[in-house]
């Protein structure tokens, strides 16, 4: 994983308001408070910082990133060092930063960080590396809403790049060979010494592997590498949003040798349903009612995602009032730290009928003149609101 130059920008312990001591614990039960707080359905106009909140657990909600991480924002202020002999705060080499030549492999795996941070170039040591994980891997899953809602297992497909199966990863068409890189004499990197620093930059000859083919494989054009496909089962929990991220551990691009394999990346979008709609953990629904059922009372049907329910309208029910079904909006998470399930929120919508028979109007008028006298029914009227 190579960082980010917003690592040196963004503090994303600040973002999720904890300490850079925080248990992992302590920052996964921050990130939800205020990705619940900050959703954009629950606080429309608040994208960004949902955005901004995501982007932070993303790193400091992994324990291998938020080390990297952490290393990366330690070295800050050693980095401001970079300016060459007469910066100040000292540097690398010395007090000054003239005390000597600096080559970023010294840092070990961070060399790849500031090699592609300083100058756009991935770097490599000069050390043997030990076996590298995989890189992490993002695809993207549709679901219908009912699924979102709740839950459901399904599969993604991930393409990736694998060993080629022609020549088994060598690069050489089957029957020849390989020889040593004469660019690089084998070793797959070129040092560039500019002074301060020594870089060491992947060989453009050979791409780093410090050797070349006399015919490449006809399958993999001599890379050694070819774009598979597999399936990946995922369970997608109930309540997830449009736009999550969901993390599978340990499935994304296999690692060199006996290293661990990347993570996968899921991230769902949710397609809408004909009648229903949702915000937060409520789910919303938009009924109509006549006229008298509103002003006298009435019993209605409500759809839900599953069986519909009836409800009780009491009488003199307004325009637009919102009645509320316990217990049937997104289901609740469960565990101790868990969240209950969200509720059915039901707008009430009065219908004005566009026809009516003689005998509706007669009786429509009847109404119209026995309320002539009701409060708010003066012709011409209108009522401040603030």
């Amino acid at each position: 994983m190579t960082a980010q130059r917003e690592w040196f920008e963004k503090d994303y312990y600040q973002v999720l308001g904890v300490p850079s001591t925080a248990s992992d614990k302590e920052i996964t039960k921050a990130y939800r408070q205020m990705a619940k707080r900050y959703h954009p359905d629950a606080n429309p106009g608040s994208e960004d910082r949902f955005k901004e909140i995501s982007a932070a657990y993303d790193v400091l909600g992994d324990t291998a990133r938020r080390k990297e991480y952490d290393d990366v924002r330690r070295l800050g202020p050693m980095a401001g060092g970079f300016g060459g002999p007469g910066g100040t705060g000292g540097g690398f080499g010395g007090p000054g930063g003239t005390g000597g030549t600096f080559r970023v492999e010294d840092l070990g795996d961070l060399g790849d960080i500031f090699g592609g941070l300083f100058g756009g170039t991935r770097t490599t040591r000069r050390r043997p590396r030990g076996p590298q994980r995989g890189a992490d891997v993002e695809t993207e899953l549709h679901l219908e809403f009912a699924d979102a809602v709740h839950g459901v297992t399904s599969t993604v497909n991930v393409t990736e790049d694998a060993r080629c199966h022609t020549c088994s990863g060598s690069g050489a068409a089957p029957g020849t060979g390989t020889h040593t890189c004469e660019r690089c004499g084998g070793k797959g990197t070129l040092d560039d010494n500019q002074g301060l620093f020594s870089l060491s930059t992947v060989c453009p000859v050979c791409h780093g592997r410090g050797v070349t083919v006399d015919t490449p494989c006809p399958t993999c054009h001599g890379t050694g590498t070819e774009r598979r496909t597999r399936k990946v089962k995922v369970r997608i929990p109930p309540g997830v949003e449009d736009g999550q991220r969901i993390r599978v551990k340990g499935r994304g691009a296999p690692g060199q040798g006996a290293a661990p394999a990347g993570d996968l990346y899921v991230v769902v979008r949710v397609g809408r349903h004909p009648v229903l709609g949702r915000r937060g953990r409520n789910l919303t629904v938009t009924v109509p009612v006549t006229f008298p059922q509103a002003a006298l009372g009435s019993t209605i049907t409500v759809p839900t995602l599953d069986d519909p329910v009836t409800l009780r309208v009491p009488p003199g029910t307004q325009p637009g009032t919102h009645l509320r079904v316990k217990g049937r909006g997104v289901p609740g998470s469960g565990g101790r730290n868990g969240t209950g399930p969200g509720d059915l929120l039901v707008r009430i919508e009065l219908t004005v009928p566009k026809n009516l028979t003689d005998e509706q109007r007669a009786a429509t008028e009847a109404l119209a003149e026995a309320l002539a006298d009701a409060p708010g029914a003066t012709s011409g009227a209108a009522k401040e609101t603030s």
